[in-house]
């Protein structure tokens, strides 16, 4: 016994680097208050048992796990009526046939039992063996599976996903109810340790894409997932500056994430984020929205090109006017673009950057504000402000109402992050026609161009697909909302070679 204790002394010095537990409880508590402020953290829970006359050790985090389910088990492993051995012999035989109220396993690796104790299992550490029982009984604090407020429908379900792993998890589950849906669990963050869990349907997934990702996933050199699943995409899919359009398709609706799942689509959730993942991405799945889905084919499809026309409307509404009133003023006179004239073209720049600041502030403002406030903002801003710019000169009225078609053509996009990044193109076009005229609007146009071709992907499959490379069937599903009979999907869409 001195010998074991001397050893353990030695590992206990080394930190961390003991992988191995020792069938010393002394040594294995000792381990753990070095390693784990347990005298120190209020929310560590430590308790010293006796299981007969075997000496035992609890260690759990309070507020993880289900208080009145630990209260039963203890209950019953101490209560001598049920307790017939006195000394435990066999710890598996022991968990199989004492503990029957929650799901239990072995563990004999510290990292391991670290890592599930702080994700909410409670360890069970028992004097004579050099493995600890697990008892998962976790119970998370979280919030109601309310509606998004970024992706709400007038008709179909009203839940959406939170911030618990698990229970997102299960509202996949409910949905799809296939025995090939798997859930493959993953750890990312050397001090976050968050849980990642890769969703699919085996047979209907891209397998090269899956096997990339799980490398990508085990290779992750990373202190935290500081911003959830958003830290994650950036991970994932780095992108340079020059290329603002998002590259990762990000929902918190359980029925949009099923529906590309079972179209062969991978999805990614990541614990403490309601967002969920979906590889791969390409630019049109940005323009579509579940509300098509809870109308007729032909209502849906109507408002899903009017979405469409929208990107070039946000785009270049404000960009053409500018060049047209501009740089050709009298071709402006003649399509009666301007209610008067006298603007010089220093003038409308001034008055076009003006309104686009004012309005971007007042969607801002509207949007982090509390909610009985952002329809005042809304009046203020469209009322007083935009009716005073106009008396002190700041803006004019066709100004006013050309910011405002762009403005309602950017809100009219799925993708809150995909409207974001056609506006930034939409500065660059303006910044470039004020200050450089046609020239300036048609080298800006290409940047825009380039840069949204350059967009990287997941993989490295086609941004545009299907329209490169071309696919005729695949184009025609994603511009025309197709009869649920014929909408469902039978094969894998073939989007190209994933490069590693």
């Amino acid at each position: 016994m001195g010998r074991l204790r001397e050893d353990g002394l030695c590992r206990l010095r080394k930190g961390k680097s003991a992988m191995a537990l020792s069938v010393d409880l002394d040594e294995n508590i000792r381990h753990i208050e070095y390693n784990l402020p347990v005298k120190e953290s209020f929310d560590l829970m430590t308790r010293h048992l006796y299981l007969g006359e075997t000496r035992a050790f609890f260690l759990g985090v309070n507020g993880f796990c289900r208080t009145e389910l630990l209260q039963q088990i203890f209950s019953d492993l101490q209560d001598a009526s049920y307790m017939k051995d006195e000394r435990v012999e066999d710890i598996l035989r022991y968990m199989d046939g004492k503990m029957g109220y929650a799901q239990t396993s072995l563990c004999g690796s510290w990292e391991d039992i670290f890592r599930n104790v702080l994700s909410g299992p409670a360890a069970l550490f028992i004097d004579g063996f050099s493995q600890a029982i697990l008892i998962d009984a976790r119970s998370y604090p979280a919030r109601g599976i309310a509606e998004p407020d970024l992706e709400r429908v007038t008709k179909g379900s009203r839940d959406g996903f939170v911030e618990t792993l698990l229970f997102n998890a299960n509202l996949i589950r409910r949905r799809v109810r296939s025995t090939e849906l798997v859930f493959s669990m993953h750890c990312v963050g050397e001090e976050s340790r968050t849980d990642v869990a890769i969703a699919y349907i085996r047979g209907s997934v891209n397998e090269g894409l899956l096997e990339m990702l799980r490398e990508r996933i085990g290779a992750l050199q990373v202190t935290s997932l500081t911003m959830g699943a958003k830290s994650l995409e950036e991970l994932l899919v780095p992108r340079r500056w020059w290329n603002p359009l998002p590259s990762v398709r990000m929902t918190e609706r359980p029925d949009v994430a099923c529906s590309y799942l079972t179209e062969g689509h991978i999805l990614v959730l990541v614990d403490n984020s309601p967002q969920v993942l979906v590889l791969p991405c390409t630019v049109f799945q940005f323009t579509q929205s579940p509300e098509d889905y809870y109308k007729s084919p032909a209502v849906g499809t109507y408002f899903r090109l009017v979405r469409f026309l929208c990107i070039p409307v946000s785009l270049l509404l404000l960009p053409v006017f500018l060049l047209v009133t501009g740089c050709f003023p009298d071709t402006a006179r003649a399509w009666g673009l301007l209610s008067g004239g006298g603007l010089t073209r220093e003038r409308m720049f001034f008055y076009i950057l003006a309104v686009e600041f004012l309005l971007d502030l007042f969607k801002y403002s509207s949007s982090l504000s509390s909610g009985k406030f952002s329809g005042s903002l809304s009046i203020v801003g469209g009322l007083i402000i935009g009716d005073v710019a106009v008396s002190l000169n700041w803006a004019s009225a066709d100004v006013l109402f050309y910011a405002a078609a762009t403005l309602l053509a950017s809100l009219s996009m799925a993708d809150t992050e995909f409207a974001d990044a056609v506006r930034l193109y939409r500065i660059l076009l303006l910044l470039g026609t004020g200050f450089l005229g046609l020239g300036g609007f048609l080298a800006c146009l290409g940047l825009t161009l380039l840069s949204a071709a350059t967009t990287p992907t997941f993989g490295g499959m086609s941004y545009f697909w299907p329209l490169f490379p071309f696919n005729k069937k695949a184009l025609g599903r994603l511009l025309f909302r197709s009869p649920t009979p014929r909408a469902q999907p039978s094969t894998i869409w073939n989007r190209g070679k994933v490069h590693r």
